[in-house]
């Protein structure tokens, strides 16, 4: 070996790392991108708060006056006359149950099978597009039409007013809700797992019942749990399809209470009987549509 080769190999035995600064990542408070976030967290939290106010105090106000009421007969009994005193809102609870079931049996396997379409069968095609702009459209559909539209339908066909009619109302308010989660849901199943069940040998009926469906399904069913929670709330599309019984409902083709058409009818009566049953009302409802969201939530959180 030469010696420029020797003096060479010499200096990188020699050689040691040079230390270098390492970057300060504690954060400083008064640091411009600190305060801004900070601020900007704070004015989040106080419209959080500010937002939170009404909901609060409706909720406040709806135990205090409805919960005194709240109780067994309340549950169960008919509703009273102008004058009677005591009496309930039982068939309210069980037409409302009736007609939000019948929405629900109406509206979701047609929007299951409508989603399966735009996101998985044709989702570029002409249909396609049209169909998720008109879903996205009826969303913000006034309730009172789908009223009126039914009625047209239904009512004057039929010469009643019925628990059917009302159920159809208020499937065509949840169809659309039902329609855009579910496919949304399914777009987010990975392409790998179709793709994996493809190369297996499955056809596109098994991907879809075997794959697609079970792994989208929690947030399909949080679409459901909404668009349930909606419709149950709803009473203009009711005025003009099953608009009010006194009586339990015994046919699908009767008139049939619920509890938003008690609740209005009830809080303009100048009866105290009657506003003390319409305050207990409007906690069953609240409760009913609070215990949706809340299984809409929890259902929501499951992984894919």
């Amino acid at each position: 070996m030469s010696i420029p080769e020797l003096t060479v190999a010499s200096n990188h035995r020699n050689l040691e790392p040079v230390p270098r600064s390492l970057p300060n990542l504690n954060r400083a408070p008064f640091e411009i991108r600190a305060l801004k976030s900070g601020f900007l967290t704070a004015i989040t939290w106080i419209a959080a708060l500010l937002a939170s106010v009404p909901l609060l105090s409706v909720i406040y106000m709806l135990i205090i006056q409805g919960g005194a009421r709240l109780d067994w007969e309340a549950l169960t009994a008919l509703p009273p006359s102008a004058f009677e005193q005591g009496g309930g809102f039982g068939n309210a609870i069980i037409g409302t149950l009736v007609m939000v079931g019948l929405a629900t049996l109406i509206s979701v396997p047609i929007g299951i099978l409508a989603a399966i379409y735009l996101a998985i069968l044709e989702p570029d095609s002409q249909l396609a597009h049209s169909a998720r702009f008109l879903a996205k459209a009826l969303t913000g559909f006034p309730s009172i039409l789908a009223g009126v539209f039914v009625y047209a339908v239904l009512v004057v066909t039929m010469k009643t007013y019925s628990a059917l009619a009302g159920g159809v109302a208020l499937a065509v308010l949840m169809l659309p809700t039902v329609v855009l989660a579910a496919e949304q849901a399914m777009m987010m199943v990975p392409k790998k797992m179709k793709d994996a069940a493809f190369g297996m040998g499955c056809t596109r009926a098994q991907v879809i019942w075997k794959v697609v469906l079970p792994t989208g399904a929690p947030g399909i069913l949080t679409g459901i749990m909404l668009a349930i929670a909606g419709a149950a709330g709803n009473s203009a599309p009711l005025l003009f399809t099953a608009l009010f019984s006194g009586y339990y409902l015994t046919s699908l083709t009767e008139p049939t209470a619920s509890l938003a058409i008690l609740i209005f009818n009830f809080s303009g009566m100048p009866y105290d009987n009657q506003l003390e049953l319409a305050w207990a009302a409007s906690l069953v409802l609240v409760l009913v549509v609070l215990v949706f969201n809340i299984l809409a939530r929890i259902i929501g959180r499951q992984k894919y």
